[in-house]
């Protein structure tokens, strides 16, 4: 009988230490993997604020270009890519992207009304790039305040309204490009083929012929062809334009465009940066506005991608 009841009780030691060395490892695998969240926290934090320096950095290279010229090409500092950095267990790496040189897809409204002059630039540029014209009506009814739909491919409440989910027309100027994939027509190849040519940007502007690709001056130049538009883009690639009258003179003949739409200086810029701390990646891009000279840019939005 003593040995039985001397069975039984090593029976249950042995189990009281299975069940230690169980509830053991439970608590130190839990403990590793709370460090471990602990540490990736910290790295992501790390990486937010390495993010935003890299944004101010972007920042300072802009406003000292503002006060040394008044003229922006993409020979410029402020063009080149930002080779990797290397940090503390990480790098940096960004680019600065002029937005002036893009057509600003806000112009095609002025005071929340229909702009004609720039709704055909963009019915131009979308056939330049082998897309419907029709897809401008799509857009002029998404940014403009009235509810009454372009005739063609307009679309108001109504079109939005009999979705799966519904919803509304905006009637108010994109924020971002990322607001296109809400309007009729816009998908996911459309977006990716307009992306290299368009902006939005929170005021009416002008284009940066320094910075244009020729689909956009070909689209904005009225009789200007796309050959043309890749000849005046190859000249200026060794010689930019100083003055609106420069570009001007470069034309072909019987083709010209008001002053007001074009300039040789860019208000509106673009960072975008990329992060690695330890484990962790962060990329985000910050739209920046040089509005008063001597100064460093504005923020008017930052996303993180």
């Amino acid at each position: 009988m003593k040995y039985a009841q001397r069975g039984v009780a090593v029976v249950m030691a042995m189990g009281v230490v299975s069940l230690a060395a169980v509830v053991a490892t439970a608590i130190l695998v839990s403990h590793n993997a709370w460090s471990r969240r602990a540490e990736l926290a910290a790295q992501h934090a790390q990486a937010l604020e390495l993010l935003q320096a890299g944004s101010d950095w972007a920042r300072a290279v802009l406003g000292d270009d503002q006060r040394a010229n008044s003229v922006d090409h993409l020979g410029e500092p402020w063009a080149v890519r930002l080779p990797p950095m290397p940090l503390d267990n990480g790098e940096l790496e960004g680019h600065i992207e002029d937005q002036q040189g893009l057509f600003n897809l806000n112009n095609v409204v002025s005071g929340g009304n229909l702009h004609p002059v720039q709704l055909a630039r963009f019915q131009r540029l979308l056939v330049l790039l082998g897309l419907p014209a029709s897809l401008a009506d799509a857009l002029a009814d998404w940014v403009d305040e009235d509810d009454k739909p372009q005739p063609g491919h307009g679309a108001e409440d109504a079109y939005y309204l009999a979705l799966d989910p519904p919803y509304r027309a905006a009637n108010r100027p994109l924020i971002d490009l990322d607001e296109l994939s809400l309007v009729r027509g816009f998908d996911a190849r459309t977006r990716a083929r307009l992306a290299p040519y368009v902006a939005a940007l929170p005021a009416s502007t002008a284009i940066n012929v320094n910075t244009a690709p020729p689909e956009v001056l070909a689209a904005v130049v009225e009789g200007l062809d796309l050959g043309a538009a890749r000849v005046l883009v190859g000249r200026r690639a060794t010689a930019y334009f100083r003055t609106n009258a420069e570009f001007l003179a470069q034309l072909p003949k019987d083709v010209t465009i008001s002053l007001q739409d074009i300039r040789v200086t860019s208000e509106y810029l673009i960072a975008t940066m990329r992060v690695s701390s330890g484990g962790a990646q962060v990329r985000g891009n910050a739209l920046l506005a040089r509005r008063e000279p001597g100064r460093w840019p504005a923020v008017v939005w930052r996303k993180i991608l």
